[in-house]
C-alpha cells in the first residue's frame, strides 16, 4: 500500500545504512536523510553493553542535495577490533536505528552486526543488476544464506564491479518513481544547452518523456564510410538499443539509486498514477505496445521491490565496495575516441554524461574511498547544491571529467586493487572508431606499483581481462567493418598496447605469483587457470567472472558462442598462436552443471573462497534461485 506522498510524512532515513568501509583504522557509512542528521554512532565488541567506541556524525560529512534529502557519509577513525563479532547502533533525532527500521538486523539481534575481516578469504562479488530483468534478484538471495550462518562464517565483503544501476535502460514503471520522488524530495531542477527541451520542466511535459526519450537525446553526422554513403546521416550519441527511457537529470539518477538500493521510498510513490493517465508516444497502436510493456515490467518490479528490505539489510552488515561500469552512466561510455568527440562535443551530452558522474560520486565512489576527496573537492560539491544553477554544476561536472583517482585499493590479505577501466581510456592513434585501450600507459603503470612484491593479489576489473575469446573475435569482426557499438566491442585484447602491457605486468618478476581477477560486465559466469606456456613454476592467474546479479544474456547466442570457444580455442588449438595471448595456456574450468557448458548463464552472485596464500580454495555462483553452482579444479 502506497503511504501519504507528503514530504513532511517522509521518514528520517530513506536509504542506507550501506557499511562501505571497514577496516582496522576507519569505518565508512552511507545514508540518505530527508534532513540533517543529529546521531551519535556507537560500536560494540560482542556480548559488551558498554561501547568500545563512540562518536557524533560531523556536519562536514553531510551534504544537502535537495529539499528534502541529505547525503551523509558517516566517517569514523580510530584503532578498531579486527576479526571479531562487532555490532553498531545509531541514536537519531527521531530514534535508535534499528527502531526507525526493524528489517535491518537479522533474528535475535538488538544491533546491527559485522567483522573487519583483515583477510579477504571469502570474498562475494558480481555486477549488472537490471531490476526490470525477468528474473529473481541474486542479492536478495545472499541475504537469505548470510542470515543463515555465523557471524564469523560471514563474507569479508562484497564486491560489486559495474553496473549498479541501468541508467539507460530503465522500466517505465521505475521512471514514473523516479518522476515523482524527484518531486517529493525538492531535488535540484537545471537548464539544458544544445538540446530540444529548455528545462527539467520542460522535459517532464514533453510528450517523449516516457517510452520516447530516443527522440530527446543528443544525435551527431555519422562520419563514418557508411555516412560517406548516406549523407547527413544521423546517429545518437547515446547507443542504447533500450534507451527509451534514458536518465537525463542529475535528480533522476540520484533518485534511481535510492528505488534500487532501499524499500522506502517506494511506499511514497503512487504506483498505478502512470497506468491512471494515458499513454503519450505517438500513435494509438505505439501507445498499445508501451501499455502492454509497462504492464509485464510492472509485475517484474512487484517482486523486485519486494527483495529490497533485505538488499538494503545485506548492505548493512557486510563491507560493500563498488566500482561504476558503461550503464551507470550510458552504454558504451567512452568506448572510442568517436564516441568520446561526439559526446563531449554536445553539450546536453556533456551535462547527461556529467550527471551520472555526480550521482556515481555521491552514491559509490565518495565511500569507497573518502581520503581521495579533498576539502575543495566537497565544496565544489556543496556550492553546486547550495545554488543550483549552469554555472555551479559545469564546474563541477569539469572536475570530475577530470578527476583520475576513481580507482583504489581494500587493504585486505591478498590486497584488492580495484581499477577504473572507464575514464583513463588508451585512444587509438591509428583509428578514432577503434575500440581504446581500457586503461592508458600512466594508469597501467600505477596499476603495476600497486602489484610490486606482493606474495598475491585480487585485482578487480569491471570486464573480464581473460574472456571468451570466439566472443572477441566477433567483436573484432564488427570492429573491421567500422560498427563497434552493435557488439560493444571493447575488452582488455582489443587494443595492441593495454593488451601487451597487461601481458608484461602479469609476467615481471616482482609482481605476484598468483592474481586473481574478479570481473563481471558480460551477463554469464565462467572461470579460467592461466599460466605460462611451457613454464613449470610459481606463476598463476585465475579469471573469474560472475555476471549479473539480475541479467542474463541470450541464452541461444550464448550456447552458440560457447561451443564454437570449445571448438575453435581449446587450450592446445593452433588458432591460439594468432592472438595476443599465445604465450599464455588457458585451461577453462567445468562447472559442475548437466551438459558441456562452460559458460553459466544464470543471474547469480559469485562465491570466493580463498587459501592462506591467496590461491582459490572455492569458486562457486549462488545463483538467484538458490542453487549453487561450482567451477571445481582440471584434473
Amino acid at each position: 500500500m502506497m503511504k501519504e506522498t507528503s514530504a513532511s510524512a517522509l521518514p528520517l532515513i530513506i536509504a542506507g545504512p550501506i557499511l562501505r568501509k571497514a577496516t582496522a583504522s576507519q569505518l565508512v557509512l552511507w545514508f540518505v536523510t530527508t534532513e540533517r542528521l543529529d546521531a551519535t554512532f556507537y560500536l560494540y565488541q560482542q556480548d559488551e553493553s558498554e561501547p568500545c567506541y563512540q562518536a557524533v556524525i560531523a556536519d562536514e560529512h553531510q551534504i544537502q542535495i535537495g529539499e528534502k534529502a541529505w547525503v551523509v557519509l558517516a566517517q569514523f577513525v580510530g584503532q578498531f577490533p579486527v576479526n571479531t563479532p562487532l555490532s553498531y547502533q545509531l541514536v537519531t533525532q527521531h530514534g535508535s536505528l534499528t527502531k526507525l527500521i526493524p528489517s535491518l538486523t537479522y533474528q535475535n539481534e538488538s544491533a546491527i552486526s559485522f567483522v573487519i575481516n583483515t583477510k579477504a578469504d571469502y570474498v562475494l562479488h558480481g555486477s549488472c543488476r537490471n531490476p526490470h530483468y525477468p528474473s529473481k534478484d541474486s542479492l536478495v538471495t545472499a541475504d537469505s544464506k548470510v542470515e543463515g550462518l555465523e557471524i564469523l562464517d560471514r563474507p569479508s565483503l562484497l564486491m560489486m564491479s559495474g553496473d549498479q544501476i541501468y541508467a539507460d535502460h530503465v522500466a517505465g514503471p521505475t521512471l514514473d518513481a523516479i518522476e515523482q520522488v524527484v518531486q517529493l524530495l525538492g531535488l535540484p531542477k537545471e537548464t539544458f544547452e544544445q538540446a530540444c527541451i529548455a528545462d527539467t520542466d520542460a522535459l517532464y511535459s514533453h510528450p517523449h518523456h516516457f517510452y520516447g526519450r530516443e527522440k530527446i537525446l543528443p544525435t551527431y553526422i555519422d562520419q563514418t564510410w557508411l555516412g560517406k554513403l548516406i549523407p547527413n546521416r544521423v546517429v545518437p550519441i547515446f547507443s542504447s538499443r533500450e534507451c527509451e527511457n534514458h536518465l537525463i537529470s542529475f535528480s533522476e539518477y540520484f533518485a534511481m539509486y535510492l528505488l534500487v538500493w532501499s524499500p522506502t521510498l517506494w511506499q511514497y510513490v503512487d504506483r498505478e498514477r502512470f497506468a491512471k493517465q494515458h499513454f503519450i508516444c505517438g500513435g494509438e497502436q505505439v501507445a498499445l505496445k508501451w501499455r502492454q510493456q509497462w504492464e509485464k515490467e510492472s509485475m517484474i518490479m512487484d517482486d523486485f521491490i519486494q527483495g529490497l528490505p533485505q538488499v538494503q539489510r545485506l548492505f548493512a552488515h557486510i563491507p560493500t565496495y563498488m566500482i561504476f561500469d558503461d550503464h551507470d552512466i550510458t552504454d558504451d561510455y567512452q568506448l572510442n575516441r568517436r564516441w568520446e568527440k561526439a559526446a563531449f562535443d554536445n553539450l546536453f551530452s556533456r551535462r547527461i554524461i556529467g550527471n551520472a558522474l555526480m550521482s556515481y560520486w555521491l552514491c559509490q565512489a565518495w565511500g569507497n574511498a573518502p581520503e581521495k576527496f579533498e576539502p575543495t573537492f566537497i565544496d565544489d560539491a556543496r556550492r553546486y547544491f547550495a545554488m543550483p544553477c549552469n554555472e555551479t554544476q559545469d564546474s563541477f561536472i569539469a572536475r570530475l571529467n577530470q578527476f583520475e583517482q576513481w580507482h583504489y585499493t581494500i587493504p585486505t590479505t591478498p590486497k584488492m586493487v580495484v581499477l577504473d577501466t572507464r575514464t583513463r581510456r588508451w585512444r587509438s592513434e591509428s583509428n578514432d572508431n577503434r575500440p581504446s585501450g581500457l586503461m592508458d600507459w600512466e594508469a597501467m603503470t600505477e596499476f603495476q606499483q600497486e602489484l610490486l612484491n606482493e606474495p598475491a593479489v585480487i585485482i578487480v576489473s569491471a570486464a573480464p581481462m581473460f574472456g571468451v575469446k570466439f566472443i572477441e573475435t566477433l567483436q573484432r569482426m564488427m570492429t573491421w567493418i567500422g560498427q563497434p557499438l552493435l557488439v560493444d566491442a571493447e575488452n582488455w585484447m582489443a587494443h595492441p598496447g593495454s593488451a601487451n602491457t597487461l601481458l608484461s605486468i602479469f609476467t615481471h618478476t616482482k609482481t605476484p605469483t598468483n592474481f586473481i581477477i574478479l570481473s563481471g560486465d558480460v551477463h554469464y559466469s565462467f572461470a579460467y587457470d592461466i599460466t605460462l606456456r611451457n613454464h613449470k613454476g610459481k606463476f598463476h592467474i585465475y579469471q573469474i567472472t560472475c555476471s549479473g546479479f539480475k541479467n542474463e544474456f541470450p541464452n541461444r547466442l550464448l550456447r552458440f558462442c560457447d561451443a564454437m570457444d570449445r571448438a575453435l580455442y581449446s587450450p592446445h588449438s593452433p588458432l591460439n598462436w594468432f592472438t595476443k595471448r599465445k604465450k599464455l595456456l588457458i585451461e577453462k574450468r567445468d562447472p559442475n552443471v548437466a551438459g558441456s557448458h562452460r559458460l553459466v548463464n544464470r543471474s547469480a552472485i559469485g562465491e570466493l573462497y580463498l587459501t592462506d596464500d591467496g590461491a582459490p580454495k572455492k569458486i562457486d555462483i549462488l545463483t538467484a534461485d538458490g542453487e549453487l553452482i561450482n567451477f571445481p579444479p582440471r584434473k
